[in-house]
């Protein structure tokens, strides 16, 4: 298999501003996160992670899955200039009609149940990176793989937030200030991104008629079933976690979560890198499409390997390094929930590869299976084993999440390549 010299050039280019990207995005917060446990102490630290669980759900309808349908569209059509007006404006417009709707449903949520009210300003502050979320169209410059500019834009939003974070939160009772740092970093790097879009890509909003709005509607549901059928076995166990237990708990789980996902989160630059190649891959040349896939696939698994070898063998350090002092119940969980990185670069792979083959029906199904193992492992965990339970059934609803993806993506293959013969 070979690479054009020139895509060869644009991958590692991209790849290197999503790395730099990542870093700062796990480095920055995990500088942070040992002082907020310090002062704010693990049962607040609690409740912030439980207000994000909520506005998490916000995020994906806001979002819709134009990350993914967006991006591919952005990435076949990106020498057409018009083209490339309709989706952005369509898009768009369809996310802030999303974003109205999420805030009228969290005021709700919030005055509807005394637990939500008790904290309603967290609530309300913690939405703000919902809104700066819908003002970065992250799709754009993925699928333009001009990948430098959400390096540039992401480090502002982080280095807003740590900064404020060290500046201003002295106590307990600056629990209010941490979402809205977060929010105002997220705005500022929200209302930078559409000026970098107006200024290197003379891109404008342009009002859509409803039938083009109705196509990319369709066109990403499938997708947003399968972000929310995620979020039902990631963010909802965080709520079951809250809700059948405490805050404490919540918090426990929510260190050994960050920590495992900083680690994992090394893979995603690259997943983030190859998904535009990949979608013009497959149209181009299925062989050297699947060529690619399996050797991006071995890496994979030879790096998980050893960073989940090098991580266990510093555990202790690690717990020390976040928590800021021994804890035996963090670094039991940690040393469990490490195995998580095996898996955790494939979820994105297999489920990018699904939807660049417009395989949506698999990938539905196969979110299908995993909450429904979800709903019928997790809560009974959680309700007996608390932290404990939630970080092992987990890690079992993963590995079966993994599985299922690992079947209908050869399944896909060899139908494709059967109806190619035929």
């Amino acid at each position: 298999m070979k690479i054009l010299a020139n895509d060869l050039k644009r991958l590692k280019s991209n790849f290197l501003a999503l790395s730099f990207l990542q870093a700062t995005n796990y480095i920055l917060p995990l500088i942070t996160l040992p002082y907020l446990i310090q002062v704010l102490g693990v049962e607040y630290f609690g409740l912030l992670a439980f207000a994000t669980a909520i506005i998490t759900y916000f995020s994906i309808l806001t979002d819709y899955g134009f990350n993914l349908t967006a991006t591919k569209e952005i990435s076949l059509h990106r020498h057409n200039k018009n083209k490339i007006i309709e989706i952005y404006s369509a898009v768009m417009s369809i996310k802030f009609i999303l974003l109205i709707i999420s805030f009228l449903l969290l005021c709700t949520l919030i005055f509807s149940f005394e637990r939500f009210e008790q904290h309603w300003q967290i609530y309300l502050l913690s939405f703000g990176s919902v809104l700066g979320q819908f003002l970065f169209p992250i799709w754009i410059f993925q699928g333009m793989e001009k990948m430098k500019y959400i390096s540039y834009l992401n480090i502002i939003s982080k280095l807003i937030f740590t900064i404020a974070i060290f500046i201003f939160i002295k106590t307990k009772n600056d629990i209010y200030l941490v979402p809205l740092f977060f929010s105002l970093g997220s705005i500022v790097a929200g209302l930078l991104s559409l000026y970098y879009i107006k200024k290197e890509f003379n891109i404008s909003f342009k009002f859509q008629n409803k039938n083009i709005l109705k196509y990319y509607l369709i066109d990403g549901w499938h997708v947003f079933l399968s972000r929310f059928y995620v979020s039902l076995y990631t963010t909802t166990n965080i709520l079951l976690l809250g809700l059948l237990s405490n805050n404490l708990a919540v918090g426990y789980y929510a260190i050994v979560e960050k920590i495992v996902l900083a680690i994992g989160g090394i893979f995603q630059p690259l997943n983030q890198t190859i998904y535009p190649y990949l979608v013009k891959k497959q149209k181009e040349c299925f062989n050297t499409f699947v060529q690619f896939l399996k050797k991006i696939s071995a890496i994979f698994l030879l790096a998980s390997l050893v960073f989940i070898l090098l991580a266990e063998y510093f555990v202790e350090e690690l717990v020390f390094l976040i928590h800021g002092e021994d804890n035996l119940q963090v670094s039991f969980l940690l040393s469990i929930f490490l195995l998580r990185i095996f898996v955790l670069p494939f979820g994105s792979l297999l489920s990018n590869t699904l939807i660049i083959m417009e395989q949506k029906k698999s990938f539905i199904k196969v979110m299908n299976y995993t909450v429904v193992s979800d709903l019928m492992i997790v809560p009974v965990a959680i309700y007996y084993f608390q932290e404990t339970g939630l970080v092992i059934s987990f890690l079992i609803i993963i590995v079966i999440h993994t599985l299922f993806l690992w079947y209908y993506v050869n399944h896909s293959i060899q139908k494709f390549r059967i109806k190619n013969d035929s």
